[in-house]
């Protein structure tokens, strides 16, 4: 049965995000709210936790994993960025987006795109994910939680509690989370093309 680890929205109590740093120690998969929607994170190395992630989602080999960072300096060890692509990131984030880039000699290969040597990074708008983040050290590997034939992420923390008990080993709640995904930006071709329309406005990254 999975735990369910019931943090504060606003002030995130220590004791309780060292328990969650532990569990992903520990290897462990967690289920956990952002600023848009929850997501199944572990820890970068936990090659088990990100094949469970696969068999949850009903995702393949070829899936882009998303590597959530606590700031732009952390991002940039992650993924190349040309001075367009550095001034327009830095300029949204934080918040709801995930940018596909290619991926630095940091990111192991086993979470790069098989084809295209490229990765999703995201930085959230998120206290406890921020605060997370800070206690670890270190970015998570992440998926949106959208199960097999729905189009939306999942918000309640309980319910994900009840549904996959079996399947997750922790649970976090921290408030209300917007059930939309991230808006998804591909950059790997040296432009922006928006390939998913979500929580973050898209128009900033449209060309004419």
């Amino acid at each position: 049965m999975a735990r369910y680890v019931d943090v504060h929205p606003d002030n995130p109590q220590p004791r309780l995000l060292q328990q969650i740093v532990d569990a992903l120690h520990d290897d462990q998969l967690i289920a956990y709210p952002t600023d848009s929607g929850y997501a199944l994170g572990c820890q970068l190395g936990n090659r088990d936790a990100r094949d469970r992630i696969l068999r949850i989602r009903g995702l393949d080999e070829r899936h882009h994993f998303t590597l959530v960072c606590k700031d732009f300096a952390q991002l940039g060890h992650l993924a190349k960025l040309d001075n367009s692509a550095f001034r327009a990131i830095k300029a949204a984030t934080p918040g709801p987006y995930t940018f596909i880039l290619p991926a630095t000699q940091e990111v192991p290969r086993r979470l790069m795109h098989p084809k295209k040597r490229t990765v999703g990074v995201r930085i959230p708008d998120h206290v406890f994910v921020q605060a997370l983040l800070d206690v670890l050290g270190e970015p998570l590997l992440t998926t949106t939680l959208i199960l097999p034939g729905e189009l939306e992420p999942r918000s309640l923390g309980w319910e994900i509690k009840e549904e996959l008990d079996h399947q997750v080993d922790l649970v976090v709640e921290a408030g209300e989370t917007l059930g939309e995904p991230t808006t998804v930006v591909d950059w790997s071709e040296g432009y922006p093309e928006v390939v998913r329309v979500g929580a973050g406005d898209p128009s900033r990254f449209e060309v004419d």
